[in-house]
């Protein structure tokens, strides 16, 4: 049985993006250590899914939330953050993990303008309306945290991801300049990994699965680790980072010698 951590023990975790990948692993590794997982997610017969996984499992807190709900739509996640806070009473971690990657391997002036405002409205208008409905909850709670998972691709790039590229920049920055503005009260940071075994990426690089890749991979549960520390008491001193989970890729110089 799992022992569970006082940093966790009953607080409400709200995950975006939860139906699968990181969304998944954050929602089920919160739950391992006591927490009270509301999983948020389009695809709301997934999230259910996960949830009721989670509640047949012996768990610490016992309990786990799944809501379907659009993070570009404003009115969906207004009302899946009410219901929220009607039927747990408070919400103290929000973690945004919805995402998508749009059209990788296209050059900028072949997407769409449809496709350009999809990853947008996603990736930053998605973490831009949770974060928005969800502060005055996490301003009220002496635990209050925020971690975005953005993407190494925020800081390096390759052919054809110009979309995704700039999405996860701007979800850097939303975690920093936000971080400026609730200083003492929310802490807030982003995480960016790179490539993570999930759906999303095995599509993206038409992959059945990773074996035998020359490039090392994160398991879903990997960046939840990382996720769920910078959500946890012991980051306290930690906000406005951008921590940068990548195997030392980025660090490496390009100059052939």
């Amino acid at each position: 049985m799992t022992t569970t951590p006082p940093d966790l023990g009953g607080v409400v975790v709200l995950v975006t993006g939860a139906a699968s990948g990181i969304g998944a692993a954050v929602a089920g590794l919160a739950a391992d250590r006591g927490a009270t997982p509301v999983l948020l997610d389009h695809d709301g017969e997934g999230a259910q899914e996960q949830a009721s996984a989670l509640r047949s499992r012996d768990l610490p807190g016992g309990r786990a939330l799944a809501i379907a709900a659009d993070v570009t739509d404003e009115t969906s996640m207004r009302s899946a953050v009410e219901s929220t806070l009607q039927r747990l009473g408070r919400i103290d971690i929000v973690i945004t993990c919805a995402g998508v990657s749009g059209p990788v391997g296209s050059r900028l002036e072949d997407v769409s303008l449809a496709d350009w405002q999809r990853v947008f409205a996603v990736n930053v208008t998605g973490a831009y309306l949770t974060l928005k409905h969800t502060l005055p909850a996490l301003r009220r709670s002496h635990h209050g945290a925020a971690v975005l998972v953005a993407s190494d691709s925020a800081l390096v790039a390759a052919p054809g991801m110009v979309p995704y590229c700039a999405s996860k920049a701007a979800v850097v920055q939303l975690a920093r300049a936000l971080s400026v503005e609730t200083a003492g009260e929310v802490r807030v940071n982003a995480v960016c990994p790179s490539v993570v075994d999930t759906p999303m990426s095995r599509g993206d690089l038409q992959r059945r699965d990773f074996t035998g890749v020359d490039y090392p991979v994160h398991r879903p549960g990997d960046i939840a680790e990382h996720v769920l520390f910078l959500a946890s008491p012991r980051a306290a001193g930690i906000h406005g980072a951008a921590l940068t989970t990548d195997f030392g890729y980025s660090a490496r110089s390009a100059f052939p010698a």
